[in-house]
């Protein structure tokens, strides 16, 4: 085989091994909407969920599905399918809706190579990922030869047939890779969003908002016209390329909100939402050392904090067993003892710090009897911030009676000699200082 033989037999192996991740079609649930005026003469809108599949190819390609309504998205500028990052169509949920302007009927929307002025019908396809890995909503227009009615368009939207064939372009498309994020305390987070038209100098206008609690902040706001800027969190200089994606520097508990990105090109306008969860892991720490020597019969108050924590849920358990059980069960021997739970366990109030946290501390009087020398007490502090429990553990250990006799008579004895040694030394030396003072030089 030749060489350029070759080339061209990877090249096509390559484009064909690209193309399995492109779909060809997705099934889609299509709510469609019929608006009419109740006995009292309100608008009142009924919501109809319908079959409908998005299908992508030439005008004239034939349906996937004969009885559904088929949204036949052919080529563009814009193909909805580059923004899936290469998911698979078992992993694609589609949402169909149709899309008011809200009355701007008098903004055309630039058509290469359309002979006049050409209306549009449009409709708003979202496309996520069943694990939350990104969502892609798309604007798609139907052209018609039909100018729109006066007023708002949804009062007399025109019918479609079940097994309908509607064809469209990709106008434009508003994403996120980010749908919902979690952020630990201090660090900084980028909220992604992407835009992309099918034009060229939209007049493209980009704001972010929290909301909060109920309360809707402004955060950013940029107007392509005029070139005016309020704000910060939004590189200027990333916008012209279709990023819109928000910056935020230092993560606090205020932090957690629902962040919206909304990009408006006349007469259309995408908004995507992005939830931010602030989780902060807790540190934990025991007041004794990982070894507790006590006299038998003594006391001692045993607590195990967990400091520094968001949200609010944690849990703390403590559990005892004995040392040589804990061994067996680490080396994964067959019938070792499972821990048990203690129950004479106390907790303090949730502490609130000024940083927004959480502290916590789990305590309980420990009573050294001879039975409980040995054994291993643990602390195991659970929360949404960590993957797996954090645990911290001691060893009791129990003096008996009599050797703690033994080493007090010893302690004794020690500072009797040496009381003993001192006034031995004192005297030696009272001694001498008289025996120089009597010499008759």
């Amino acid at each position: 085989m030749s060489p350029v033989l070759k080339i061209l037999t990877y090249v096509c192996l390559c484009a064909g091994v690209q193309s399995v991740h492109w779909v060809s079609w997705l099934p889609c649930h299509f709510t469609d909407e019929l608006v009419f005026l109740d006995a009292d003469g309100h608008t009142r809108t009924e919501h109809v969920p319908r079959e409908a599949v998005l299908r992508f190819g030439p005008t004239g390609d034939p349906p996937a599905n004969s009885g559904a309504v088929t949204f036949l998205v052919t080529g563009s500028k814009l193909d909805l399918r580059r923004f899936l990052d290469g998911a698979q169509a078992e992993q694609l949920e589609c949402e169909l809706q149709r899309y008011s302007t809200k009355g701007v009927h008098d903004i055309p929307w630039p058509v290469q190579g359309a002979g006049g002025h050409q209306h549009s019908r449009w409709f708003s396809c979202t496309l996520r990922h069943a694990n939350g890995l990104f969502k892609v909503t798309g604007f798609l227009r139907h052209p018609s030869d039909r100018p729109p009615p006066e007023g708002q368009e949804y009062h007399s939207w025109p019918a479609i047939g079940d097994g309908e064939t509607l064809v469209t372009s990709v106008a434009m498309v508003i994403e996120t890779q980010s749908p919902s994020l979690r952020a630990a305390l201090g660090l900084a987070q980028k909220l992604h969003c992407r835009f992309s038209v099918d034009h060229k100098g939209p007049n493209v206008t980009a704001e972010w908002h929290r909301r909060r609690r109920g309360e809707i902040t402004r955060l950013f706001s940029y107007a392509a016209r005029s070139g005016r800027a309020e704000g910060s969190g939004v590189a200027l200089g990333r916008l012209a390329s279709g990023d819109a994606s928000y910056d935020l520097p230092f993560a606090e508990v205020r932090s957690e909100a629902t962040y919206i990105c909304s990009v408006s090109v006349p007469p259309l306008r995408g908004s995507l939402e992005i939830d931010l969860q602030v989780k902060e892991a807790p540190r934990v720490s025991l007041n004794v050392g990982p070894a507790l020597s006590l006299p038998e019969g003594g006391e001692q108050k045993v607590s195990c904090h967990a400091e520094s924590y968001y949200p609010l849920d944690v849990e703390i358990v403590w559990h005892v067993q004995d040392a040589a059980a804990a061994a067996a069960a680490s080396g994964r021997r067959v019938g070792a003892p499972l821990p048990k739970q203690l129950q004479n366990v106390l907790l303090s109030s949730h502490r609130h710090n000024q940083d927004q946290t959480y502290s916590l501390t789990s305590f309980f009087y420990l009573q050294a009897r001879p039975e409980a020398s040995g054994r291993l007490f643990t602390c195991s502090v659970s929360h949404p911030a960590l993957r797996m429990p954090v645990k911290k553990s001691f060893v009791l250990t129990v003096e008996e009676r009599s050797g703690w006799m033994l080493k007090l008579l010893g302690a004794v004895v020690l500072v009797s000699l040496a009381a003993v040694l001192f006034l031995l030394l004192s005297y030696l030396h009272s001694a001498k200082r008289r025996s120089v003072q009597k010499k008759p030089y």
